[in-house]
């Protein structure tokens, strides 16, 4: 009997604990000027996760074959990955750039094609990059976003943010990225009123000219806004990746922001 009801535990434990774990990174200018080593520590760092987020991939310049080779990278760890890579984002006033989405076959599957959002992808200058996964017949969006820099003010953009979830109102959207802003911003007061709730706060993402005094983070800009009432966090971390360098330079030849995780569940 108690063998049983072990069994039972086990199997409700293990029922409630599995979750779909989401990483997102922006990879600075994700391209030709990531060596090969370095997209060989990009892999190691983010292969136990399930889905990966990327921004900055480059427009040109091998962006998209950096992704390839990056999704190569993990396929030679023990799991089967597959990508997909939005087109250039459409901003004619900053930076275009592209958005990648890499996941594990096994654990979850995209459904239909990823697109970039259309209605605002003029007021938004790098419009968010949306791709449906389902996990265990549950289907959440992940609406992948790179906001301008906080000198041009992101904020003018993200406040189209609140039409989104209007205009899609079948889908369960999270967004998911590098919003250049932080949470507490008023910007987002909408979105919470809309029962959306921040993964992350007062978590800085961004690294540093230098450390001081071992403090190397700079700003609280990378960010997953999700709906409560149809998603529940848990182990939401940032992953101070620099740490394994010497120095911040060396660091930076990965990236100039660290990754953030969470596990998601679908209510």
């Amino acid at each position: 009997m108690k063998k049983f009801l072990f069994k039972i535990l086990l199997i409700l434990t293990t029922s409630l604990s599995a979750q779909v774990k989401l990483l997102s990174w922006n990879l600075e200018n994700l391209g030709k000027s990531k060596s090969d080593s370095t997209i060989l520590y990009i892999a190691n760092t983010v292969k136990e996760y399930d889905i990966i987020v990327i921004q900055e991939v480059v427009a040109g310049h091998g962006g998209a074959q950096a992704v390839a080779k990056l999704a190569d990278e993990l396929n030679r760890k023990g799991s089967k990955w597959d990508y997909v890579i939005s087109d250039p984002t459409s901003s004619s006033a900053y930076k275009t750039e592209r958005y990648a989405f890499i996941w594990k076959t096994a654990v979850v599957k995209k459904i239909g094609k990823a697109w970039l959002e259309k209605k605002y992808n003029i007021e938004i200058d790098r419009e968010p990059y949306y791709a449906t996964f389902e996990y265990k017949n549950k289907q959440f969006t992940i609406a992948n976003f790179h906001a301008i820099t906080k000198s041009k003010q992101p904020e003018t953009e993200i406040k189209y943010f609140k039409f989104l979830p209007e205009e899609y109102p079948t889908l369960n959207i999270l967004f998911v990225g590098d919003f250049n802003c932080p949470q507490s911003h008023t910007v987002f007061i909408p979105l919470r009123r809309m029962n959306y709730e921040s993964a992350f706060f007062k978590q800085k993402t961004s690294l540093k000219k230098e450390c001081f005094n071992n403090n190397c983070l700079a700003s609280e800009f990378d960010n997953i806004w999700y709906n409560k009432e149809k998603i529940t966090l848990k182990n939401s971390k940032a992953i101070p990746f620099y740490t394994d360098f010497e120095n911040l330079k060396r660091a930076k030849k990965v990236s100039d922001h660290i990754p953030i995780t969470t596990e998601i569940s679908i209510k």
